[in-house]
């Protein structure tokens, strides 16, 4: 067996059998539990949406969903399709971001202006150049020109370190070992894609749906990173903008009413549009609604369809 078919095992058993979630609880999450009660407002918001996109052939085979209401000590929640593996986006910042303090509060990796500057690009204007930078940092790797198949072994065994962060954290069937690119990739980061399942960054809106819950509610690192994490994903959704694809008004903001507040990160791509958000209604309740649609990158409407079905169902008596 070559290093690299040893790798690629090692990696796939990370992902898929290291730490599966416990039955009826939110992608592991300790302590929380299924609501039937969200899980009809879930379905009720797909249903909307896959009706009023239909002629833009929207099934809900390309609709993932998942609710968590972080207002109560037990973390509630509800999804459809939400541990279903779906290329990401700029989603993926999330983790990196988390993973980033994470090395950090270990004294891992030591702090400096540049990586300041570097995550607040990464999640504010969800810089891939950024990003790029972020990941080279976590992982000692860079991208560049390609390797020997033991070099490249050796190469993505430490690009996997954010996903090795993860699996001891208890998710599962997610990949988060990719670069964001505009044209690319090339080089070693191709060899690696083609070389090693899986070849894309992969999350689930549950993983997500976590994974901002934690951060919303101070549990993801330390409470002060947490808040300054929360303080990077502030949005304001009243704010005009001339983008239509602003992450504030562009996706679940744009259902938001001017006394609600917005943490969000959104990721897009020709062929998909996501959105992780954590709103806060006029009454103090707190939900994270994390949104991905296939197949329909262009088409702006579903997942602000989606928030609107949700957020009416959360304010009736």
């Amino acid at each position: 067996m070559t290093l690299s078919t040893v790798l690629m095992t090692l990696v796939l058993g990370a992902l898929a059998g290291a730490a599966n979630p416990a039955p009826g609880t939110l992608a592991g999450l300790p302590g929380s539990k299924h609501s039937q009660k969200l899980q009809a407002f879930v379905d009720d918001a797909v249903r909307a949406a896959t009706t009023e996109f239909g002629p833009t052939a929207l099934d809900t085979s390309q609709v993932a969903v998942t609710l968590v209401d972080i207002s109560k000590p037990t973390a509630e929640w509800a999804s459809t399709r939400g541990q279903s593996p779906i290329y990401p986006a700029s989603v993926v910042k999330l983790f990196y971001l988390v993973a980033a303090h994470d090395a950090l509060e270990s004294h891992r990796l030591n702090d400096s202006e540049e990586l300041q500057r570097a995550l607040h690009d990464m999640i504010v204007d969800s810089s891939n150049d950024a990003t790029s930078y972020v990941l080279d940092v976590l992982t000692g790797t860079t991208s560049g020109p390609e390797l020997d198949s033991l070099g490249l072994a050796a190469w993505a065994d430490q690009r996997n370190a954010v996903n090795r962060v993860f699996a001891a954290r208890g998710y599962a069937g997610i990949n988060c070992n990719k670069k964001p690119w505009g044209d690319g990739p090339y080089g070693r980061e191709t060899q690696a894609s083609q070389a090693f399942a899986p070849g894309r960054n992969l999350l689930t809106t549950d993983a997500t749906g976590r994974l901002l819950s934690e951060i919303a509610t101070g549990h993801a690192s330390t409470p002060e990173r947490c808040k300054q994490m929360m303080e990077m994903l502030a949005r304001d959704p009243q704010r005009p903008a001339d983008d239509p694809d602003d992450q504030g008004r562009g996706f679940s903001g744009g259902a938001l009413t001017s006394d609600m507040k917005l943490w969000s990160k959104a990721g897009w791509t020709r062929r998909v549009r996501h959105d992780a958000a954590c709103i806060q209604l006029k009454d103090g309740r707190r939900f994270v609604l994390v949104t991905f649609t296939e197949g329909h990158g262009d088409e702006r409407g579903i997942v602000p369809a989606i928030a609107r079905s949700v957020l009416t169902a959360l304010g009736k008596p």
